[in-house]
């Protein structure tokens, strides 16, 4: 064969094989956007009704549908139990791997199972994140009375601070600081949740209690107007804008690992309200449930309830929450080791 011939068969042969990869592409995204037809999505929220999670998963329930090819039903239930551990592990190893279910876990689901958490029995980089609805910014604040106005002043004086239990951020943000920081936090358990502990503060039981900025600029608008309280750290990876005088944690390690070990605790606020699947599901079937998510934030219906309620809203993509997902799993044993001694061994 003359090398011009050649050079047009090879040429046909090319874009012949460009067309069948295109078209069987094609195919496999028009399979899965007519799947959901006549479906129903189950929406599995990991805690009591009330709460934030509870919030952002029946308000996926009410918009989702519309944005979803096919159209199908969205059915909010709540599985809660053992800090939203039932149902991340009925989404990893029970709900059908098809793309009919989902849900909304723990923030701290990677930072769990990296630790070795007790309870834990799923491994959080072989879900499949949707996305992400808001990150969540933590605080710690004083009352005006207590001689802790600032984080270097929780470094000279004892300050008892309100905690929630084992496993909380209220508990393992201190535990950390003591160890990383220096910080002389007492840790007083025993409160409900962060509503009870700022009472708590109030009434003069301790010092300092843990709650999100949000709740603090929606609900505690005096505090903040009269300087009622003490902003000591955020615990975000960089300060935000509003609080821009306020520490971010990571800035308070001496070392690079004890940077790394507060980078990868804090972890746990930049997962925030996410939704994730289980494993196993199709890939063709992930993008289109992401695309809609996608679309879903920026319906003008869906932003209207966020702008009416207030909620923080700080979205992320699927594909990006997997990739911090997968680096909080993956960790470096030295920095989950640290991790865990300062906060088993912490007081």
């Amino acid at each position: 064969m003359r090398l011009p011939a050649m050079r047009s068969v090879l040429g046909a042969l090319t874009v012949g094989t460009l067309t069948a990869a295109v078209s069987t592409s094609s195919f496999g995204q028009s399979a899965a956007e007519q799947f959901f037809r006549g479906k129903t999505i189950n929406v599995y929220i990991g805690f009591a009704p009330g709460g934030s999670y509870d919030y952002f998963g029946r308000l996926l329930a009410r918009h989702y549908s519309k944005h979803v090819p096919g159209h199908p039903n969205v059915i909010a239930q709540s599985m809660p139990g053992a800090g939203s551990f039932k149902a991340a592990n009925f989404l990893y190893s029970v709900a059908p791997k098809d793309g009919t279910a989902m849900g909304i876990v723990t923030q701290t689901i990677a930072l769990e199972e990296a630790l070795g958490t007790k309870g834990v029995l799923y491994k959080s980089a072989e879900f499949n994140w949707i996305g992400r609805a808001t990150a969540i910014v933590e605080v710690t604040l004083t009352w005006h009375t207590s001689k802790a106005k600032t984080i270097e002043d929780a470094k000279r004086y004892e300050t008892p601070v309100a905690s929630t239990g084992s496993g909380s951020p209220s508990e393992g943000y201190p535990k950390l600081l003591n160890g990383v920081a220096g910080t002389k936090f007492k840790i007083i358990t025993g409160y409900t949740g962060s509503t009870g502990g700022m009472l708590a503060m109030e009434r003069g039981e301790v010092d300092g209690a843990l709650t999100s900025w949000n709740t603090l600029r929606l609900t505690k608008q005096d505090w903040l107007k009269n300087k009622q309280i003490n902003l000591l750290v955020q615990y975000t990876l960089e300060r935000e804008p509003d609080l821009a005088d306020v520490p971010a944690i990571v800035e308070l390690g001496k070392t690079p690992l004890d940077k790394q070990v507060l980078a990868f605790y804090a972890s746990g606020a930049a997962v925030g309200r996410s939704f994730v699947a289980p494993p196993g599901i199709p890939a063709a079937r992930v993008k289109v449930l992401r695309t809609a998510f996608d679309d879903m934030l920026k319906d003008p219906e869906f932003l209207g309830e966020i702008e009416k309620s207030k909620a923080e809203f700080k979205p992320l993509s699927g594909e990006k929450l997997q990739q911090l997902i997968v680096g909080t799993a993956s960790a470096p044993k030295e920095v989950i080791e640290r991790t865990k001694a300062y906060i088993q061994g912490g007081k």
